[in-house]
């Protein structure tokens, strides 16, 4: 073998290794840069819900029997910037600062400044607590703890030493103790231009701090967590019910009591016998803030389980300010049932239909399903067809003094319902006066309070808002019964519901005009051998 072909049989030899760390390198580097896309994108305040919902640590500190509690699982250094990337490009300033100034406010309330004290060291799950009857005052206000995490071993314990270095100097006394092996700093004092308050603190575990309104609450919480059948931690149908809730930012609990107080449910619902309470969950979708909840009873319920709704959605046409799709509001409107819809829902039909004779005859006799269209020009009623029967809304109709005749107009034929009533003035005589109109199609029959009403029917582009926030909210439920309310009415129907109140307040500002529209839904009850529950759905959308 002459020298040239020995040199030609090591050059592959050479290459080889050549090719396999070049091969690596760019291994490494497509590795490398997946890892940095991957981890940037999961920092993205778009991903701030993407996360399976359960209960924090500090839930074992909550007792199960709590007025309410709010268990907070995602970073809020983050809301912000989240709020920021959703909002429009024009409103992306205004969004940010707003989310902030709510964040802010919030740890305001236990007296704490986020960006000088909590930011550096704050952990992504915070939990409050709101204890009735427990102050030390004998004041009936709630108690409340407060228990916040920490990213790293020493975050907490640093806040912990100028939390009080800073409150001991604007004159708080304060008295270090042990309680159940854990050291408790207790004072009542504020800073400087602040009313003082009964404050108390306990570090567990280095990283997992709670801030209570005086020292007998944070002992509460420390006793309960000593006892697996009274906490939250242990309580297992919470736990499931927490899971079957999905994805969130946080999870909500309120007691009967409550319920009634704090969230304005009626008192028929609140105060019966069977009920558990409430668990439910918050979701940001983009520009639109979910909720799902389940209202939770101990035993089966008697009454007959509610069907679901039969939709009507695709014959839908008008102009609704509102829509609502109700099914079997006869049995809604029937004060002896005992089921919790009928307690819940049905006075607030009952409300709604007074003045209204002709509607309420119409509502009264059906079954289901009901779609309910509220409309400038007036209401519209889409029910199945002959569902309720002609003849017996008829009966009751002219019971109530009206008289049916048929009217033709742009090639259909109309029944429709007037009463004479007397013309005063010049003109003076009789006048018939329409109170309710009526027309067919194959499926379904239509009821307008107007013939102008009647005849957005054929307006199939007007319904369309309300029909895509249907679409929105009821894709992954089993609806009985739902709401579809645009802008105004939405604004008009959030300004009396103190909740709604308080996150304004904690905004610092109106934001009446960054709501753009709100859906509720009910889903048919579920039960099982444990008890029952009620599913709801709701979705708020910003702009």
């Amino acid at each position: 073998m002459d020298k040239d072909e020995v040199t030609r049989d090591r050059r592959p030899m050479k290459a080889r290794p050549f090719l396999t760390a070049v091969g690596a390198a760019l291994l490494s580097l497509v590795l490398l840069a997946m890892g940095l896309i991957w981890t940037m994108d999961r920092r993205s305040p778009l991903h701030l819900a993407e996360q399976p919902l359960q209960l924090p640590r500090s839930a074992r500190f909550v007792p199960r029997d709590a007025a309410v509690s709010l268990h907070w699982l995602a970073d809020p250094s983050r809301l912000p910037a989240y709020a920021q990337a959703v909002a429009p490009a024009s409103q992306r300033r205004a969004a940010r600062d707003g989310a902030r100034a709510w964040r802010n406010g919030a740890f305001a309330l236990a007296g704490l400044e986020f960006d000088a004290e909590l930011a550096p060291w704050i952990g992504s799950e915070i939990s409050l607590t709101l204890l009735d009857g427990v102050s030390l005052d004998g004041a009936s206000d709630p108690g409340w703890v407060l228990a916040l995490t920490s990213r790293d071993s020493d975050g907490a314990r640093r806040f912990l030493q100028r939390f009080w270095q800073t409150r001991s100097l604007a004159g708080t006394d304060l008295q270090i103790s042990s309680y159940r092996g854990i050291g408790v700093i207790s004072g009542r004092g504020a800073l400087i231009g602040r009313d003082p308050q009964p404050l108390a603190t306990a570090l567990i575990d280095d990283d997992l701090l709670l801030l209570a309104s005086g020292r007998g609450v944070l002992e509460q919480s420390l006793d309960v967590s000593q006892l697996k059948d009274q906490h939250q931690l242990g309580d297992q149908r919470l736990q499931q019910n927490v899971a079957d809730l999905g994805d969130g930012v946080a999870v909500l609990t309120a007691s009967p009591a409550a319920m009634q107080r704090w969230l304005q449910l009626p008192a028929v619902l609140t105060e019966r016998s069977d009920l558990e309470g409430l668990v439910a969950s918050l979701r940001p979708d983009g520009a639109t803030l979910a909720a799902d909840a389940v209202v939770a009873f101990r035993d089966k319920l008697s009454p007959e389980p509610w069907q679901p709704l039969n939709d009507l959605s695709e014959t839908a046409g008008g102009r609704a300010l509102w829509l609502a799709q109700l099914q079997n509001p006869s049995r809604l409107l029937d004060p002896d049932d005992q089921h919790p819809l009928a307690q819940w829902l049905g006075p607030l039909l009952r409300s709604h239909l007074q003045g209204q004779a002709a509607a309420s005859t119409v509502v009264e006799l059906d079954d289901g399903p009901l779609l309910w269209q509220h409309q400038s020009d007036g209401w519209l009623l889409t029910t199945s067809r002959e569902q309720p029967q002609q003849a017996l809304v008829d009966v009751q109709l002219q019971e109530q003094g009206l008289s049916r005749s048929e009217l033709d107009g742009d090639g259909e034929r109309l029944a429709v319902w007037t009463r004479l009533v007397r013309q005063r003035g010049r003109t003076a005589g009789l006048e018939a006066q329409l109170a309710i109109a009526q027309a067919h199609a194959a499926s379904v029959d239509w009821w307008g309070e107007t013939l102008i009403a009647l005849k957005h029917r054929q307006d199939t582009r007007g319904v369309q808002p309300r029909l895509r926030q249907w679409q929105a909210i009821s894709s992954d439920a089993r609806p009985a019964q739902a709401l579809l309310l645009a802008a105004e009415p939405s604004q008009d129907l959030l300004a009396t519901w103190q909740p709604w109140a308080f996150v304004q307040a904690l905004a610092g500002q109106s934001m009446k005009g960054q709501i753009q529209g709100l859906s509720l839904v009910v889903d048919v009850d579920q039960q099982d051998e444990v008890g029952s529950k009620l599913p709801l759905h709701v979705r708020l959308d910003l702009g």
